[in-house]
């Protein structure tokens, strides 16, 4: 919405990713998605790194009684851009948002773990 309108009253606007849009399931427990699928990658012919984290190694998991679901990350292999990630679990809805900002930053694989 701001983008069109801003467009109408001439002001330069940077053109929307829509590659960059999460899909999110409002549902129990909740789906969020953003980017790239692991196989959309490989069918694209990326040599790509794959992580998975389930929420039971979680201490604020756990401790929330959510210990049910798990985070997927893709990555280029080669320069460690972040292709994709995928999480199923409780709170995964607002989760999703920290890999769309990484994601429009540029954010590499190295510099996420590095992060903290």
């Amino acid at each position: 919405g701001i983008t069109c309108v801003e467009r109408i009253a001439g002001i330069h606007t940077s053109p929307v990713d829509y590659s960059n849009i999460p899909g999110c399931t409002y549902c129990s427990p909740e789906v969020a998605s953003v980017g790239l699928t692991e196989k959309e990658a490989k069918e694209k012919g990326l040599d790509i790194k794959v992580g998975k984290f389930p929420f039971a190694a979680s201490g604020k998991a756990t401790a929330g009684g959510n210990k049910e679901g798990f985070v997927k990350v893709i990555f280029d292999a080669k320069y460690g851009e972040w292709l994709g990630a995928h999480m199923i679990g409780a709170n995964v809805t607002e989760m999703i948002a920290e890999v769309v900002v990484a994601r429009k930053l540029e954010t590499t694989g190295h510099e996420a773990l590095n992060a903290v």
